[in-house]
């Protein structure tokens, strides 16, 4: 089966630029993946996602999703994709079920079809009971699920979320999370950028990382963390009056240690995959050590992020 979305060699210069903010851009979709497309501020990823949703025209390059080459026929692309955008545009002049059944009527359901897919969208996104509600009195977590709701109002193959989470409530959050878990069980194919790391890793199957309008790193969550100098190992928390740390130097790929306190802890860390924690416990009691605790370590998705793109702000 051909991917689902099929970026290739995407550029877009602006007029007057002196670089460009998409310079060469390539990856794919599978059908039914959440596919995160991460970067800082600035690094091309919002020209990128508008020239796959029509709103750019690109320099050159080709978009293809689901079969339709998006810049060559913008109206067929449209009918197989959806927006999340991250600024609110609902018409908040109309009420929650008009909002649904205005977009439903765009895409051409009946009267009777787009009222009856409106009530069903509400209901899926705990709005049921509130359609009659002008938008204006919504909360901002409501507003944001009405939104998802909207765009899903024609039955998209492949839904683009920009920053969908941003602003909201622990509870709205986890609830977007999960309706998103529950669009991937039912085949929909999502596109997400986020800044929020847990969420890309948490919900992402594979992730894109853009930095100067070029992907630096494509991986899935676990495996861009191998990209990490010291991706993974043990820390051991040891009662000992010397320092352990030398006895434990012959384990791992490198290792670090520290006074844990003042009351004769020490923090070891060793760093590599294969580093057993019996022959590291082991060590460390011929050396004299007494062990206190240990746990598995392992870099984040945001110790990827910043590795990959600097500290530098945007």
């Amino acid at each position: 089966m051909p991917p689902i979305i099929d970026v290739v060699d995407l550029r877009k210069r602006y007029p007057g630029a002196k670089s460009e903010a998409v310079a060469g851009v390539s990856f794919s979709v599978e059908e039914g993946e959440v596919f995160g497309l991460l970067g800082p501020n600035g690094a091309g990823k919002t020209t990128t996602i508008g020239s796959m949703t029509t709103r750019v025209k690109p320099t050159s390059g080709r978009v293809v999703v689901d079969g339709v080459d998006v810049v060559a026929d913008p109206v067929a692309a449209k009918r197989v994709i959806a927006v999340v955008p991250q600024r609110p545009n609902l018409d908040r002049s109309l009420s929650a079920l008009e909002n649904l059944t205005f977009h439903g009527a765009y895409f051409g359901y009946s009267r009777r079809e787009r009222k009856r897919r409106a009530e069903e969208m509400l209901a899926q996104f705990g709005l049921e009971g509130r359609g009659g509600d002008r938008v204006d009195n919504y909360s901002g977590g409501m507003a944001q699920r009405l939104i998802i709701a909207r765009a899903l109002m024609h039955d998209p193959r492949v839904l683009f979320l920009d920053e969908p989470t941003t602003g909201l409530d622990p509870q709205s959050r986890l609830f977007l999370w999960d309706q998103m878990e529950a669009l991937k069980a039912r085949g929909v194919t999502l596109l997400l950028t986020t800044h929020d790391m847990a969420e890309a890793d948490r919900l992402c199957d594979r992730i894109a990382i853009v930095d100067h309008g070029k992907v630096i790193a494509s991986d899935t969550p676990r495996g861009l963390r191998h990209v990490l100098p010291e991706a993974e190992g043990l820390e051991l928390r040891l009662a000992a009056a010397v320092d352990p740390g030398e006895a434990l130097s012959g384990l791992g790929t490198s290792h670090t240690s520290e006074p844990a306190g003042d009351d004769g802890e020490w923090k070891v860390r060793i760093y590599g995959s294969d580093v057993a924690p019996s022959t590291a416990i082991a060590a460390a009691e011929q050396a004299g050590a007494r062990l206190v605790d240990f746990t598995r370590i392992e870099g984040t998705l945001e110790d990827v992020f910043v590795h990959l793109t600097g500290r530098d702000l945007r």
